[in-house]
């Protein structure tokens, strides 16, 4: 009886283990066909498969702010299912993107032009930093805070990013902590500072009218 006990405490310990594993390295979910129409869209054709927002990346004139561009599942519906989105980063002189992850994808990015110091924090506080240069490739793994600055003040910088989800995500971490609706006094208490300083912290992330 204790064996039977034993191996039925096994085996569901082997079931719990097995799906905690495939929550954690879970992405995209797989599809049972090459593609999914959108129930709205009845009829298709290349258009469906064909995304041009793009296109005035190149027609506009460069950004005064760092501004992002993506083709992710909202922007383009027939990546739904593909576990692939794509953004190009556009980084005036001296301008940052600043810290935050994408929970459900790893980021590959490739400098075209000009240059980048990034990093990225591991879960034991690790900082890894890079000075990147046009041609070169960054992998910023899935949901680890990281960011990228355009040091150079007289050029900017122009990179594209790859994911391997359709809804990589995005979470701020400078608004999630300052721009929710957080108590001021719990986060003047989380940064040992006071309510006035946090409170500048918040005007300067503030949109700019």
């Amino acid at each position: 009886m204790a064996l039977m006990t034993f191996k039925h405490e096994l085996i569901f310990t082997l079931v719990i283990s097995f799906a905690i594993f495939h929550m954690v390295i879970a992405g995209d979910p797989d599809i049972l066909s090459y593609f999914i129409v959108p129930p709205n869209i009845t009829f298709i054709n290349s258009n469906f498969f064909t995304f041009t927002g793009m296109r005035i990346v190149l027609r506009a004139p460069p950004p005064t702010a760092f501004k992002v561009s993506k083709a992710s599942i909202a922007e383009f519906p027939a990546l739904t299912g593909q576990s692939v989105s794509f953004a190009v980063l556009q980084f005036p002189a001296g301008s940052v993107n600043p810290p935050h992850t994408h929970p459900r994808s790893a980021e590959l990015l490739f400098l075209l032009d000009g240059s980048l110091q990034v990093g990225f924090v591991d879960t034991t506080n690790k900082l890894f930093t890079q000075t990147l240069h046009a041609g070169d490739l960054f992998v910023f793994p899935k949901a680890l805070v990281h960011y990228q600055y355009n040091s150079d003040l007289n050029l900017p910088a122009i990179a594209v990013s790859a994911f391997g989800s359709a809804n990589a995500g995005t979470v701020s971490v400078p608004n999630t902590v300052f721009n929710t609706g957080i108590d001021d006094g719990i986060l003047a208490k989380f940064f040992k500072t006071d309510i006035a300083t946090i409170q500048k912290i918040q005007a300067g992330l503030a949109p700019k009218a």
